[in-house]
């Protein structure tokens, strides 16, 4: 009578798997436990001395045997476990969920690289949320970008230049304020350009707003072979923050390749030229920047052709204060203001003046060492106007090797109230070349010892060597000696002008 009343269903299974006998409790199931379950039926027969669970009807129940008379009866007792079980499926599917955003998150934002990216997105789309995604990014000039993925296939990036507002939702998503819901649409209310490549079966689409910083980083589209308009629990916990964390992603790609082509624009500007001939003279420049990854530093070197002024040209070699970007900003401060100051290219005194008077108003200690070279090509020979301003004074090589060190000194720019300078007239024949460099090369710290400055009296020991080498040539040993001098050590900003005359006659008008 007890097992009768009892609230938990217990059905006797005989030896042949057959329900023998059962209490009220069973009888109320659905089927009214005439049946054994098939997952009980197995259990009986493979593990009889251990519990079971299955369903029944919609609920799930845990079964325990507690009798077996030995001829193969058992008398199993089952436990409703619905909630527990519920309970514990949610658990996994979060503990999924949070799996599946950690590895997300991890891939997304490994890289910087839009295309990269963008190609992230889609694969991981379609890995988690559907059969097929496009990632549209928001308008650019008369485009947008669009990158595409379907299963089993690779991503690719296409560019879109139909109307957003064709796509139901898109313009809104795009858009992202106020926040728009996901959008479900029928593959029939989507263009062409949405569904194209797609696979078949496609049975609902949803378009997902992608949130940045502030501003919208595109739209998510979700191409799915199921036709219920709506996510499973699961993928209704995950899409939002899948969303969430690939507009993250795009955002931080996006304004990196703004930054770095801002960056890149600037740099053009602040590198050095690359001149081989000025008006018939050879003209050869080498640059490197202190850091190994750094573009441009401290030493700079600009080449200039006087308009209007025949076969002349100003060449100017410096070193600023500082290294790294504020240096560069410095270098860039000065080059501009050397090059409005080409008017007065014939008197260095009064050039050095006003960049002089320019630095003294900036903010901060701002100075730089300069040495300028006034050229000017007479037949086959070419006349040097050389004015150091606190730099090390150029060195002139003749081709029988004889090295002559300019006579030329003055302070240094941007520290004294007045600038003094001193000047010397060079006359160069062909096959002889002047040497401009900044105390990079001299002030290599290395050889044999490791701490050894490269020094003045060895770059001229070097410079016999090189006697009736071509500017670029001479340039290119000069940096090379430098650099094979400092060996792996710490290094500064060096630059090298080399100043040639060839030894054939130039050619009227040659500039390069």
């Amino acid at each position: 009578m007890a097992r009768e009343d009892t609230p938990y269903p217990m059905l006797v299974v005989g030896a042949s798997g057959a329900v023998e006998e059962t209490n009220a409790a069973a009888r109320a199931l659905p089927g009214g436990a005439r049946d054994v379950p098939a997952w009980l039926l197995r259990a009986h027969r493979e593990h009889p001395g251990g519990p079971a669970c299955g369903p029944v009807g919609e609920r799930i129940f845990e079964a325990h045997p507690v009798h077996d008379d030995g001829a193969g009866r058992v008398e199993w007792w089952l436990v409703d476990v619905t909630e527990r079980h519920r309970a514990g499926e949610a658990l996994r599917a979060q503990r999924d969920s949070l799996a599946a955003v950690v590895e997300v998150s991890s891939r997304l934002l490994s890289t910087l690289n839009l295309d990269r990216c963008l190609e992230a997105v889609v694969r991981l789309a379609v890995r988690h949320l559907a059969d097929a995604a496009r990632v549209v990014l928001p308008r650019h000039g008369h485009r947008h970008v669009v990158a595409c993925c379907e299963a089993g296939d690779g991503a690719v990036r296409r560019d879109l230049t139909h109307d957003a507002g064709t796509m139901p939702g898109l313009a809104e998503a795009l858009r992202a304020f106020p926040p728009v819901p996901p959008r479900w649409l029928d593959p029939s209310e989507t263009p062409g350009w949405v569904t194209r490549d797609a696979p078949e079966g496609i049975g609902s689409v949803v378009v997902l707003a992608l949130p940045g910083y502030g501003l919208p980083a595109g739209a998510l589209i979700l191409l799915r072979r199921s036709e219920t308009h709506a996510f499973t629990p699961s993928e209704e916990l995950f899409a939002p923050l899948f969303a969430a964390r690939a507009g993250t992603a795009i955002s931080i790609a996006r304004l990196y390749a703004e930054q770095a082509a801002i960056t890149e624009t600037l740099m053009a500007d602040l590198l050095p030229p690359v001149m081989t001939h000025v008006n018939g003279v050879e003209v050869a420049g080498r640059y490197r920047a202190a850091g190994d990854s750094a573009l441009v530093g401290g030493d700079f070197y600009d080449v200039h052709a006087i308009s209007g002024a025949g076969h002349r040209s100003l060449v100017v070699l410096g070193d600023v204060s500082g290294k790294g970007l504020e240096a560069a900003v410095l270098t860039g401060k000065i080059r501009n203001t050397l090059r409005a100051l080409l008017p007065f290219a014939d008197d260095h005194q009064r050039v050095l003046n006003r960049l002089n008077d320019v630095l003294l108003t900036a903010e901060g200690p701002r100075y730089v060492t300069l040495v300028l070279a006034g050229v000017e090509r007479r037949g086959g020979r070419v006349v040097l106007r050389l004015t150091s301003a606190g730099h090390p004074p150029p060195m002139i090589v003749r081709l029988d090797g004889r090295v002559q060190v300019a006579r030329t000194r003055g302070t240094l720019i941007g520290l004294l109230e007045h600038v003094t300078s001193v000047t010397e007239e060079v006359l160069l024949e062909p096959g002889d070349t002047c040497v401009l460099y900044s105390d990079g090369v001299i002030e290599a710290r290395g050889g044999p010892l490791g701490g050894e400055m490269f020094g003045d009296e060895r770059l001229e020991a070097e410079l016999r060597r090189c006697a009736g080498m071509p500017a670029d040539a001479l340039a290119e040993r000069v940096q090379m000696l430098a650099s094979q001098w400092a060996g792996g050590g710490e290094r500064d900003d060096l630059a090298v002008v080399a100043i040639g005359v060839p030894r054939e006659p130039p050619r009227e008008g040659q500039i390069s």
